[in-house]
């Protein structure tokens, strides 16, 4: 029986000598890898109470769409600046050689409501931090945040992401 790791391939030397890529498009061209990820993520929910699902453009939305169908909650895109149509809120971050910004619509989240993030990858964390930023500047409540893979050569768990409940399926040494 194939396990969530063995539809992650490793690309040496992209996108740059000396790094090892994992690319998680494996999980995503078999049906019994997308499907034996979206369970492992929906089991990694398992005991939490929330309101809603937020996905982060793109590849959050890829997996966290799923959830929000499986357990029957609202979905909320989180989407890169001026791509969302009504009013918005929007955090700002920083990136290795600049910065970019993430929106949410301001009444996508309501006071109180209990929300989980999802994306494909956590690295440096940036993204979800200010993702989780307006969540709570809306009022919200981060009650989980989920990634399929971690680096954890960033070390974002205990620096951009500390104290948050964070859980990953698959975790790998290094960046």
């Amino acid at each position: 029986m194939k396990q969530l790791r063995d539809y992650i391939h490793e690309i040496p030397d992209f996108p740059a000598p000396g790094i090892l890529f994992r690319d998680i498009t494996g999980i995503l061209d078999s049906g019994a890898g997308f499907s034996l990820c979206c369970d492992d993520l929906a089991y990694a929910l398992r005991g939490i109470d929330f309101d809603l699902v937020a996905g982060i453009e793109s590849r959050g939305f890829i997996f966290g769409a799923p959830l929000s169908e499986h357990f029957r909650k609202p979905f909320v895109p989180v989407r890169k600046k001026g791509k969302l149509p009504r009013k918005t809120v929007s955090a700002t971050y920083k990136l290795e050689y600049g910065e970019a910004t993430i929106e949410i619509h301001e009444d996508a989240v309501k006071p109180g409501q209990r929300v989980v993030l999802v994306d494909d990858l956590l690295a440096t964390g940036g993204t979800m931090a200010a993702a989780c930023s307006l969540v709570e500047r809306l009022g919200g409540v981060v009650a989980k945040i989920l990634f399929v893979v971690e680096l954890e050569g960033f070390n974002a768990r205990a620096t951009t992401l500390a104290g948050r409940p964070v859980h990953t399926l698959l975790s790998y040494p290094g960046k």
